[in-house]
């Protein structure tokens, strides 16, 4: 398998030679600063005796009623229990269940999002997919597109949103083309939905919210995809699901059975009251809903889309912006390019809003000042 580096060693590598001249401060890694809030964590302790046991590979009964009940107040659908399998996050998913979608495929293709989160590229080489890369780009407002040749080839198109790294989101009605296409030209439509409840006011819709209001109340064909890692603050505790299409769902759980990604009893435990939560995690977002605030009062004129915790800046050159904005102020950003194939994104670069608001504000009005002078006096500056 002829893998990538990850964004990450590449960004490694591209600063190994700077020394920057002020105080690092990284704005690149989608990693939540805030605590993790109290009673997670309590209940993570509380159950370490539930250690002796092994893990259910289908989850806890517990669990699945905390996660349906989440899926019913955030999306206004009711699930039966054969249609959600909880998961060791979402990683594994993005990874595993491309490979046991298309094994049996004799040219199994996919298509994904471009610039996108590595792992849906990974899982095209692992199954040694032919990739459709869905190129994401201001002219078609970061929105992805298959023509109907593509629709008529594709076996498993991934979706994400709202997005990273653009923060572009499809709306109810868009995500309801995407199913009736998945339904008419049979694909696997999935939406990896892991920041769904990061938001500045109005929550975005859902894929199984527009699957059931299409009429496919049963899923045919959909398949979402949602973490706690980000609306709780709790990326520790890899605690994901998917839900959708039982027919897919049954045979994917027999698959599971396989490899090892069994959840452990404390983990389901604190992921259970988690999820039932909606105080603690409402808070969180208004968090971030304040740091898109601060944001948009610092780069008025720039586009910023209130939906998952990133800006997607325009500076001409990524990786020359991103070296000299790191070596002059120790900031850090991700330059677009490295989310991306074929040039895709390098005109961007992705900035996380993951700090309290005060960090958040000082970061951002340096990184504000250096883009002014960065630009006016091109790329030597």
């Amino acid at each position: 398998m002829n893998f990538q580096p990850y964004p990450f060693e590449r960004l490694r590598d591209l600063i190994a030679p700077i020394v920057p001249k002020k105080k690092q401060m990284l704005l690149t890694i989608g990693e939540p600063q805030f605590q993790t809030p109290s009673f997670i964590q309590e209940e993570l302790k509380n159950y370490t005796s539930e250690l002796r046991f092994y893990p259910k590979s289908a989850g806890e009964d517990y669990l699945k009623k905390a996660q349906m009940d989440f899926v019913k107040n955030r999306f206004k659908v009711s699930l039966e229990s054969s249609e959600i399998i909880p998961t060791f996050g979402t990683r594994e998913v993005l990874f595993n269940l491309p490979q046991f979608l298309l094994f049996d495929k004799l040219n199994p293709v996919i298509a994904h999002p471009n610039p996108f989160y590595q792992i849906y590229e990974g899982a095209g080489i692992a199954a040694r997919a032919k990739i459709i890369y869905m190129d994401l780009c201001k002219s078609n407002h970061f929105k992805p597109f298959l023509s109907d040749e593509d629709k008529k080839e594709v076996d498993l198109v991934i979706l994400n949103s709202p997005n990273n790294p653009t923060g572009a989101t499809l709306s109810l009605d868009e995500l309801k083309n995407w199913v009736q296409w998945a339904l008419e030209y049979d694909f696997v439509l999935l939406n990896d939905e892991c920041y769904s409840d990061i938001y500045k006011s109005s929550p975005p819709a859902g894929i199984l919210e527009a699957s059931y209001m299409l009429g496919n109340k049963d899923f045919k064909n959909v398949l979402s995809l949602n973490s706690i890692s980000k609306r709780s603050s709790a990326p520790g505790l890899r605690s994901g699901f998917i839900a959708g299409d039982k027919n897919i769902l049954r045979e994917y759980q027999k698959y599971r059975t396989y490899i090892g990604c069994a959840i452990p009893n404390p983990i389901q435990r604190a992921s259970a009251v988690a999820w039932e939560d909606i105080q603690v995690s409402e808070k969180i977002r208004q968090k971030y809903a304040k740091n898109f605030q601060i944001a948009q009062e610092i780069f008025p004129n720039v586009p910023i889309e209130p939906y998952t915790f990133y800006m997607w800046l325009e500076v001409r050159d990524d990786v020359d912006f991103t070296k000299k904005l790191y070596e002059k102020e120790g900031l850090l950003v991700l330059p677009g390019s490295f989310l991306g194939r074929k040039g895709v994104g390098k005109e961007y670069v992705r900035i996380a809003l993951v700090y309290e608001e005060e960090i958040t504000r000082d970061c951002l009005k340096i990184l504000k000042g250096f883009l002014c002078d960065y630009l006016k006096k091109g790329f030597d500056a």
